[in-house]
């Protein structure tokens, strides 16, 4: 019996769509050159749902990790853009941005040169949170010799890289600007 590979893997792609289908019923049977059959099951069902659109929540965590006005500035039309489309569509979404290294300029109460504009969202936009990374405020203050002033839209983590990865973990969607 000869059969070429060519051959084999359509019959078995047949085969497999057949199994797959939820329409096989106990009576159906694929000859196969000669005596070799293929019994498929009575019915196949398919996998039921695990969240529908009703029930799911959506979560955005965005990543800052450079001092640059521009890259912070996208960040925040980022948030922004996907909180108005969801009240646009009359869904909830919870949005955190975190900012860890160079990035906590952005939470910096002394430096950042967008302060205002979280100022403003903050006051128009509950569901946007800010996280600061902890470490990376240790490390300023200590290279610099002073304590960092945050700005009081910011909340302080114990590590911003961390908390990104619970976020994911928690299944946030990740953006990094």
């Amino acid at each position: 019996m000869n059969i070429s590979l060519t051959g084999f893997a359509g019959v078995a792609s047949i085969a497999l769509a057949l199994v797959l289908s939820t329409q096989i019923t106990s009576s159906a049977q694929m000859q196969i050159k000669g005596s070799t059959q293929i019994k498929a099951p009575a019915k196949v069902s398919a996998p039921a749902k695990t969240s529908t659109a009703a029930n799911q929540r959506h979560r955005l965590a965005v990543q800052v990790n450079v001092n640059d006005p521009a890259v912070m500035n996208l960040a925040l039309n980022n948030v922004s853009n996907a909180a108005q489309y969801y009240s646009e569509i009359g869904k909830k979404v919870e949005i955190e941005v975190v900012a860890f290294g160079p990035g906590l300029h952005m939470l910096r109460d002394d430096t950042s040169p967008v302060k205002a504009r979280i100022k403003s969202m903050s006051e128009t936009m509950p569901n946007v949170a800010f996280s600061a990374c902890g470490n990376t405020r240790e490390n300023m203050a200590r290279a610099e010799a002073k304590d960092i002033a945050l700005i009081s839209q910011a909340k302080v983590v114990k590590a911003g890289v961390v908390r990104l990865m619970e976020l994911q973990e928690r299944g946030w969607s990740y953006l990094r600007p």
